[in-house]
């Protein structure tokens, strides 16, 4: 009788939902710690970089250019991670190369992913003809190269920044639509959509409300792996020269002027971008990682 008594008095215990255990695996996964650390480092960067250099970004410091012993990386002169070959400051730069990456990579996987989930989650749901007709399209768009579409783009529309956030974003929802196309197909079989239906709740008022929440792990995973490739992408079309234009900058323009510079034995100008977009990419990839095993039903 008063092991009962003590069995109903003693607490609950409280159950955790799948986001809590996805947290928990994320957060022991010493890769993905170390990736969160490094994106932590390089937004604090991107975010509070100005505030600590002493120069403006397209100031020319004449003191120092031309100056190989000057122009390398000193604290008396303010040039902290030295200067180009036009005598602007590489901190400054490097500063602003990342926020342009980094901006050019989150805003071009948001619009990938917006465009490609809600194409691939109204093929899935409707499927049939529609599906059909919808998946060939994807099919002949992913036939053609697309930084031959992209470099077209910015040919015919012009080489500005906003282009390019458009540009790299409308050539990469193929593969979301894809994904989250087969993930629908799955879910639309599901008994709450099948009773959603049976009540006539609009086809579109059931994606919104019970197939796009359910594809949140999915489409966060993939947004996470999508960034690195939008700024790998970016730094290409940079370095090709068809990226961001002066005085602005991003990192693999600057990887670019360092390249081009590296014979003078000018090294810092490529080795501080060059360190800077590393671990972006690394930061972006082992984070994506720790999210894909901790979302995964495999490991709950």
């Amino acid at each position: 009788m008063n092991s009962l008594a003590d069995a109903t008095s003693q607490p609950d215990v409280a159950g955790r939902s799948l986001w809590a255990d996805a947290r928990r695996r994320f957060f022991r996964n010493k890769a993905a710690l170390l990736g969160l650390g490094l994106l932590i480092f390089v937004v604090c960067f991107a975010i509070f970089g100005n505030y600590i250099a002493a120069w403006n970004n397209s100031d020319i410091d004449y003191n120092v250019m031309g100056d190989a012993s000057l122009s390398g990386p000193s604290l008396s002169n303010g040039h902290y991670f030295g200067v180009d070959d036009l005598g602007r400051d590489l901190f400054a730069r490097t500063v602003q190369g990342t926020q342009i990456s980094l901006l050019v990579g989150i805003i071009g996987s948001a619009i990938a992913v917006i465009v490609g989930t809600v194409y691939g989650a109204i093929a899935g749901y409707f499927g049939g003809r529609v599906d059909g007709v919808m998946m060939r399209i994807v099919d002949i768009l992913l036939a053609i190269p697309y930084m031959f579409v992209l470099i077209l783009l910015l040919v015919m529309y012009g080489r500005s920044i906003g282009m390019l956030f458009v540009g790299v974003g409308l050539i990469s929802w193929l593969e979301m639509s894809r994904i989250v196309r087969g993930q629908t197909l799955t879910l639309k079989n599901r008994d709450y959509v099948e009773a959603a239906r049976a009540i006539g709740v609009p086809p579109l008022t059931i994606i919104r409300r019970h197939i796009l929440p359910n594809l949140v792990g999915v489409v966060v995973v993939f947004a996470t792996l999508l960034v690195p490739l939008m700024i790998l992408t970016e730094s290409f079309i940079s370095f090709l020269g068809l990226g961001v234009q002066e005085p602005q900058t991003s990192l693999g323009a600057l990887i670019s002027e360092g390249a081009g510079t590296m014979n003078y034995g000018t090294l810092w100008q490529l080795a501080f971008p060059l360190f800077f977009f590393i671990i972006t990419l690394f930061g972006f990839y082992f984070v994506g990682d720790g999210l894909r095993d901790a979302l995964d039903p495999k490991e709950r």
